[in-house]
């Protein structure tokens, strides 16, 4: 019996393998495709994700990097400037989806997940002590199994969570073609009155073109998309001729906002599509996902190896359901304001004026970048992501990233509190002492690189957070 099988093999499931792995949990991924397709839907990474994966040391391998002041949009208004909030790290990295699954893939089979493809699960059962999944008719039990299988997850249908919200409205058309005339069609983003057309234009090879109309949904959303469907959707949107050949990787998807009911019951959870879905406006789709994994890793792996407190795992749900709610919420306004119809015109006009103050750059900008998350940790002043410090140690400099490369909490103490490491003693937390320039307080920090505690709470806090996140060592304490 494995302890944690996980159900799709996409970046999501790839990059939860190796958050486990990092935690001395060996997990099973079961993969339905049998290669992966190389198709990128997605291709951004935002800041807080980017600062997620330097903590474990993949920001590098994660394509090109923007730093500072970086232009980004609202619902086709690029009046945003994400440099703003972005922090330590960069604004942005691109990042085409396939090169992020290959990277979290060689990275989980390098801490030990064990990963098979071509495997389509068709069933799962759930008992008191163990999950049953069925992959190519052949039955393979789990302590624990995580779906992170899409939008149409098998596992949660299996396990019964209601998947709900608002349906589509709008019926969306993507695919890389080469474009006839590729000087004739500029590039970007194109608001018509009848719909949107958006242009990524290569002269040299293939372009792709993407297509909002906002009429009628999907007739048949399973049905496969022709190119004459999509030249014939652009050219409407247009008004002018869109001559394209050579057509690859299409698809149809609309702008249903739905999202997972509950992320766990019993020992089945949800990550990624399989738990939230919604019209793919401001790239968050993939970064909410990946941050579902990084939060969902550590303390899964801490219920494995039987040394997470009461509540641990339901954690899980109570902090990252809410984030992509807030998500699906911002997506619906954008698609609201995207209406082709002229009557939108002055909101439009006005949100774009608005976007030019820096209260409302700051808003946006951090609910699109994701650096506004914030977990009710039960600390003041804790529950958002620990900066990126600069720390002197006796030992030598090093950065508050490296620390976190191993995936283990700490207490990082600039005030030199001897009390505060006489605390911590008996608790699976290392301790870093040192000096950072304009800070002089103690930080317990979560293996996801989130505060848990400061002392500016008080020091009497400090062990009913160590309570919350951790159980003490025994003489059989497992990492």
């Amino acid at each position: 019996m494995y302890d944690v099988v996980i159900v799709g093999g996409g970046p999501v499931g790839m990059l939860l393998a190796g958050e486990l792995g990092l935690q001395g949990v060996r997990a099973l991924v079961l993969e339905r495709l049998a290669v992966p397709t190389g198709e990128s839907k997605a291709g951004t990474l935002h800041a807080r994700t980017a600062q997620s994966l330097d903590r474990r040391g993949l920001l590098e391998a994660e394509g090109r990097a923007s730093y500072g002041s970086l232009r980004f949009h609202f619902s086709g208004m690029f009046e945003l400037d994400l440099g703003a909030v972005a922090g330590d790290g960069p604004s942005l990295v691109g990042s085409p989806q396939a090169w992020a699954e290959q990277v979290f893939a060689r990275r989980a089979a390098g801490l030990g997940a064990e990963i098979r493809r071509g495997q389509e699960v068709t069933e799962l059962v759930q008992h008191e002590d163990r999950v049953v999944v069925t992959a190519n008719g052949r039955e393979v039990a789990a302590r624990f199994v995580v779906g992170t299988d899409g939008a149409r997850s098998v596992v949660r249908k299996a396990a019964g969570i209601p998947f709900t919200g608002t349906g589509a409205r709008v019926a969306a058309l993507m695919g890389d073609v080469r474009l006839e005339d590729p000087y004739g069609l500029p590039g970007g983003y194109h608001r018509t009155p009848r719909g949107w057309l958006i242009a990524w234009v290569n002269p040299a090879g293939h372009s792709r073109i993407t297509t909002y109309d906002f009429r009628a949904p999907h007739a048949d959303r399973e049905a496969p998309v022709t190119l004459e469907e999509l030249r014939e959707a652009a050219e409407h949107i247009a008004g002018v001729p869109v001559p394209m050949r050579d057509p690859r990787a299409l698809s149809r998807y609309g702008d249903a906002a739905l999202q997972a009911e509950r992320y766990r019951t019993g020992r089945v959870l949800l990550a990624g599509d399989a738990a939230h879905v919604h019209f793919p406006w401001g790239g968050q789709g993939l970064n909410t996902g990946l941050e579902d994994a990084v939060n969902l890793g550590w303390k899964l792996a801490a219920e494995v190896r039987g040394q997470a407190p009461d509540g641990l795992l339901d954690s899980y749900h109570a902090e990252r359901h809410p984030v992509a709610a807030r998500v699906l919420w911002n997506v619906r306004a954008q698609t609201a304001l995207a209406n082709p119809d002229p009557s939108v015109d002055p909101l439009r006009e006005l949100f774009a004026e608005l976007m030019g103050f820096d209260e409302v750059n700051t808003y946006l900008s951090g609910m699109i970048s994701g650096v506004d998350t914030a977990y009710d940790v039960g600390v003041p002043g804790a529950g958002r992501m620990a900066p990126d410090l600069a720390i002197k140690t006796d030992d030598g400099d090093i950065r508050l990233t490296e620390l976190l490369r191993g995936g283990r909490p700490f207490l990082l103490d600039l005030a030199g509190r001897d009390d505060l490491v006489e605390a911590v003693s008996g608790w699976p937390v290392e301790v870093v002492r040192g000096r950072a320039e304009d800070e002089a307080e103690a930080l317990l920090i979560r293996p996801d690189g989130y505060v848990a505690w400061t002392s500016r709470a008080g020091a009497d806090t400090l062990g009913e957070a160590l309570g919350r996140w951790f159980k003490p060592v025994t003489d059989d304490y497992l990492w």
